[in-house]
């Protein structure tokens, strides 16, 4: 028996289902298709608590008028929908047509969120969106950060210092803080990195020994998304099956129960 989000707001939980997906704007791998309305129902289907999204469309003017079956409202509101009733988004990268970024979807009160600018020099433009959630029964916060790092090394090195900054400056040491996001850390290099300057830990890693293999999505070679914890327990990371999520996105998605 599945509860409502109604229900799920008002009883006291003991974990969380959390779900990281890079929905590359909406479109298929190689922008053939817009699939949309197909990813909404994938995400739907595996009754996360917390989603956290990459490369999400706020708005773009060009496809919303030559897109079929293009939402009205922005996408991070489309995929929310009627099963997340609190969402955030932090605007990363702003062009003529429209804009693009993180989200962060709940089904629990988000009290406060601050999406910060991890952009470094050039044309990528990267964010890291901090949001508190506030679970019923518990005395203590839940803190969320969504993750998308740059493609360059160096880059990344910077942004993951920065991670670590805003971890030790904005997160209580006593809250339960999940992590998760597109790292692009294909040298998993950010392991290391996060467990020293912020004491997290990845949830494959701890249970598996190595990170998911997550892109490309058909044939996943590279270890790029990750979900991190920390004064979380892990109960179980979950493998999702290659279909349908194959298609919806360049990258596979990764879903974990978290022990509060």
């Amino acid at each position: 028996m599945s509860l409502s989000p109604a229900a799920v707001a008002t009883a006291t939980p003991t974990s969380l289902k959390v779900m990281t997906v890079n929905t590359h704007k909406g479109f298929t791998a190689l922008n053939r298709r817009f699939i949309l309305p197909e990813l909404r129902d994938a995400v739907r289907t595996v009754g996360a608590d917390v989603v956290f999204l990459q490369e999400v469309l706020g708005t773009h003017s060009r496809h919303s008028r030559k897109v079929d079956n293009w939402p009205e409202a922005p996408h991070y509101e489309f995929l929310a929908d009627t099963m997340w009733p609190q969402f955030a988004y932090g605007r990363n990268a702003v062009y003529p047509k429209g804009h693009h970024g993180n989200a962060v979807l709940s089904k629990f009160p988000i009290v406060h969120f601050r999406n910060h600018d991890v952009s470094i020099t050039g044309p990528e433009k990267r964010g890291l969106l901090h949001c508190v959630l506030r679970l019923p029964g518990r005395p203590v916060d839940v803190h969320v950060v969504c993750v998308h790092l740059g493609l360059a090394e160096t880059h990344r090195q910077q942004q993951l210092e920065l991670l670590c900054h805003i971890v030790r400056d904005e997160v209580p040491d006593d809250a339960p803080l999940v992590v998760a996001g597109d790292f692009n850390d294909w040298r998993a290099r950010a392991h290391e990195i996060l467990a020293e300057g912020a004491s997290l830990r990845e949830v494959f890693v701890h249970a598996n020994g190595s990170a998911a293999k997550t892109f490309p999505a058909r044939f996943p070679l590279l270890a790029l998304d990750r979900i991190y914890v920390r004064n979380a327990g892990v109960h179980a990371p979950i493998v999702l099956p290659r279909k349908p999520w194959s298609h919806l996105s360049d990258h596979a998605p990764l879903v974990a129960e978290i022990e509060l």
